[in-house]
């Protein structure tokens, strides 16, 4: 995740030269500035962070602010059809059971989900969850923003027995004098 701030700093002093300059014209500064804008995106991928530097760089003559590059991840988000991670996160917590049938806004969250653990959602304080839910997420979202097509497995179904295949109430009773019988009873 460092390493995308780093990226997406780099691009910037490339395409707002004296902007950037005049912006972070001091190191230490430069470095406040960089961990605030790592903990204010930390719940993008670095895929998308940089994603989201490309469209600011590409919609605006001027140095985007961290507002612009929130924006600009989220507006990346939407485009692919994906919630964010809070949203998916959020969804996953508040899904109904079975979790298989219910309606998702994307398959993401259902996997992040599923691979976090239904329980650790469901019974375990945001602190607690969130972190695993997030990796899970950032994992699924690599897949989806290489192309992968991400899907909500069908649910198996158990079938009725069949008529033939059920016993009759003298084959039950014999079934059940041999396994008294079996077990010494």
């Amino acid at each position: 995740m460092v390493e995308a701030i780093n990226q997406v700093f780099a691009l910037f002093r490339l395409n707002y030269h004296n902007q950037y300059y005049a912006a972070w014209s001091d190191a230490q500064q430069l470095g406040q500035v960089k961990r605030l804008w790592l903990e204010a995106l930390g719940h993008f991928s670095s895929d998308l962070i940089l994603m989201g530097a490309r469209r600011a760089i590409e919609g605006s003559d001027y140095l985007p602010t961290l507002n612009r590059m929130l924006a600009s991840c989220s507006e990346a988000l939407g485009e692919l059809g994906l919630p964010t991670a809070n949203v998916a996160y959020e969804e996953a917590c508040l899904a109904p059971s079975p979790k298989a049938e219910a309606t998702w806004s994307h398959p993401i969250a259902y996997l992040a989900g599923r691979d976090t653990g239904w329980y650790l959602l469901a019974n375990h304080t945001r602190n607690e969850a969130w972190p695993a839910f997030q990796v899970h997420y950032n994992q699924w979202l690599r897949k989806a923003l290489a192309g992968e097509t991400l899907t909500i497995p069908e649910r198996k179904s158990i079938d009725a027995p069949r008529e033939e295949d059920a016993m009759s109430n003298d084959q039950r009773k014999e079934a059940l004098s041999a396994l008294k019988e079996q077990l010494g009873f």
